[in-house]
């Protein structure tokens, strides 16, 4: 064991966050820990690292044990030092051997004469450098910082530059290069776009360590973990599998819960009532006695309590809009020098719900703003006909009246909605009870982005524009959105990381490429098996670039050292004629891998057009061709090389 909580409680003053829990971390474990905003997942995390001290209970670690712990508190650290600089800082060790290193060259270039025992100190720290990988340190850290999403160019600019999202991503990147025995993750993904959780995602999977993940992301941890760990009505569930296992075995177990309390329940009555007939009666009056005590005894099943009941939230839409809702034409967009889009087209229609996705900085906001009207540009933006939009986007909060309560701000909508109905809708924002009296001027940065959220859902707007509207919400509250914008009768474009959110909502997908809009007709999961495709074909291209080359080569190689019939009489016979069939066999070979070739470019073609995923049936009969003339030009470049190897060797024996 590496680490765990052993019969482990903790309270915040009067309450009680977990009670009696136990949990023990493996070596090489891969484990998400979940549970609803407030219940006290961070908490636990403290509990592990020591910050916090359990009114009861043991925290136990192995010896020597080193822990990573990524959070919200480390964004107080600054420093005019570059990233590259903070993300080295992980080699403390190494650092301090090459001081001592260039001290004890420089006093060696200051003696005329040298020194051995300098010399063999100089030589000894030289080869420990080595051993302990010193000379790679610098392109191991600006490889972690490259897969996090910094450019070459940002490697050297100083870390308080960047902002609250990208500075988080130099800590991480240093508590990788720290390697840890165990990482503690407190939501790593919020600060991070789609290829760097995809990076991050691979580079955990092979970590050789043990990590702790609390996340909202359900994309990842079923990608990422073996192990879920609930904490769920102050104690600890451990499901060993992914979310989706989780999620199957949770359902499951509630189910046999419920089933369980019912028959106890059953039970329980008819004792009940056996005692209150006979409990009178003299000759039954022991036995009435008995079943009571047994009754006392009996250690009863709880009733299942869900902490958050299963609640619906309701977009209606006032008009119905035109066939098209916005036209862009020719858009260009710059900051300076650096380009957003530039001179390209797009149109969203009625019955669109697209996803825009891609890596930061890439101008996806910027392009919602543009669509939105609140940002300058080149080209022409129209409207279409009855279109009512609503824009959710963070900086949205700065509308808000911070003078009015969180219920008061919703009451100000227009919408008709009842108080019950607002509380309600509060509720699945994370605003329970006495929260909606709260004023906004109170509220932190994530709760005020909730209540924008909420105002745009009773906005009765047909199209929406929404930028990153997971980002403060639980896994339950990001559920009741996906099934409340899977049920809306409008029109929406979003911006997301969130990869289950995507793949829940979206029927087309945005991405902006070498500055101009691309569409991809379908959903994320089609959209990711489009994009797999792709880079297949493409390390494809170059194996097949790669035997042409080596087929050229063997053209072109001097007639003494080609393969070739054999020319002189004395060779024998059947060596001959064997050397005669495979020549021929070698020509077939060749004539049979072009045409291959090119129909296996043909294909490719029609699998990089988007448009072939749009139906499924003509997809799957194209992805099937193309499996079986891969399949077939693979067993023919292997019969190529045989043949060749056999024709060289026949050329040897003459």
């Amino acid at each position: 064991m590496l680490a765990g909580l052993q019969n482990i409680t903790f309270e915040f003053g009067a309450r009680i966050l977990v009670q009696d829990a136990t949990w023990h971390i493996q070596p090489n474990e891969r484990i998400g820990l979940i549970g609803y905003n407030g219940t006290g997942k961070s908490t636990l995390l403290k509990l592990l690292v020591g910050e916090y001290q359990p009114s009861k209970g043991t925290v136990e670690k192995s010896k020597g044990l080193t822990i990573g712990y990524l959070h919200q508190d480390l964004l107080s650290f600054d420093t005019t030092d570059s990233i590259l600089k903070v993300a080295l800082g992980a080699f403390d060790k190494i650092l301090q051997l090459e001081k001592e290193i260039e001290e004890l060259g420089q006093k060696l270039e200051q003696l005329k004469h040298g020194s051995d025992v300098l010399l063999h100190q100089y030589t000894d720290k030289l080869h420990e450098l080595e051993t302990l990988g010193g000379y790679n340190i610098h392109h191991k850290a600006e490889e972690v910082l490259q897969g996090l999403g910094f450019a070459n160019s940002d490697l050297n600019r100083p870390y308080h530059e960047f902002s609250g999202g990208w500075r988080m991503r130099v800590l991480l990147a240093k508590m990788i290069l720290q390697q840890p025995d165990l990482l503690l993750l407190d939501e790593p993904t919020n600060h991070l776009d789609l290829p760097s959780i995809e990076w991050l995602e691979k580079y955990l999977q092979h970590y050789q360590g043990s990590v702790v993940i609390v996340s909202h992301d359900k994309y990842f941890l079923n990608r990422m973990v073996t192990k879920i760990v609930e904490l769920y009505q102050k104690e600890l569930h451990i499901y060993n599998g992914n979310y989706d296992f989780y999620e199957k075995e949770k359902t499951e177990r509630i189910a046999l819960q419920q089933r369980a309390y019912e028959n106890q329940q059953d039970f329980i009555r008819q004792q009940e009532r056996f005692i209150e007939r006979f409990k009178a009666k003299a000759s039954k009056a022991t036995q009435a006695q008995s079943a009571l005590k047994r009754l006392e005894k009996l250690e009863r099943i709880e009733d299942v309590e869900l902490e958050r009941p299963s609640i619906r939230i309701n977009f209606r839409i006032d008009k119905t809009p035109g066939k098209v809702l916005v036209e862009l034409e020719d858009i260009s967009k710059s900051f300076g020098s650096n380009v957003i889009v530039q001179h390209t087209s797009a149109e969203i229609d009625r019955g669109d719900k697209i996803a825009l996705i891609g890596a930061n900085g890439k101008g996806k906001s910027t392009l919602l703003r543009i669509i939105a009207g609140t940002e300058n540009f080149q080209g022409h933006r129209k409207w279409g006909h009855n279109v009512e939009e609503a824009f959710y986007a963070q900086h949205q909060w700065e509308a808000l009246n911070v003078n009015h309560t969180v219920l008061e701000e919703l009451k100000e909508c227009g919408s008709q909605k009842t108080e019950l109905e607002l509380r309600t809708l509060l509720g699945c924002f994370l605003f329970g009870g006495d929260e909606v009296e709260k004023k906004i001027k109170v509220l932190s940065g994530g709760e005020k982005a909730r209540v924008a959220l909420a105002k745009t859902i009773i906005s009765k707007a047909n199209f929406l524009l929404l930028d990153e509207p997971t980002n403060h919400l639980d896994m339950h509250s990001n559920d009741l959105l996906i099934e409340a914008l899977n049920r809306y009768e409008g029109s929406y474009i979003l911006v997301s990381h969130d990869r289950f959110f995507i793949s829940k909502t979206a029927n087309k997908i945005w991405e902006i490429v070498d500055h101009e809009i691309k569409e991809f007709k379908g959903g994320y999961e089609e959209y990711a098996q489009w994009k797999e495709r792709m880079n297949r074909t493409e390390e494809s291209h170059r194996s097949s670039r790669s035997k042409e080359s080596t087929q050229i080569a063997v053209k072109r190689m001097p007639k003494s050292e080609r393969p070739r019939p054999a020319a002189t009489t004395s060779v024998n016979k059947e060596l001959k004629r064997e050397l005669q069939k495979q020549q021929r066999l070698f020509q077939q070979l060749e004539e049979k891998i072009t045409k291959l070739n090119e129909k296996k470019q043909q294909l490719e073609a029609a699998l990089a057009d988007p448009t072939t995923y749009a139906n499924k049936e003509k997809f799957l009969q194209t992805e099937t061709e193309y499996k079986n003339v891969s399949s077939e030009l693979a067993t023919a470049n292997r019969e190529y090389e045989k043949v060749f190897d056999t024709i060289m060797k026949l050329e040897s024996d003459s």
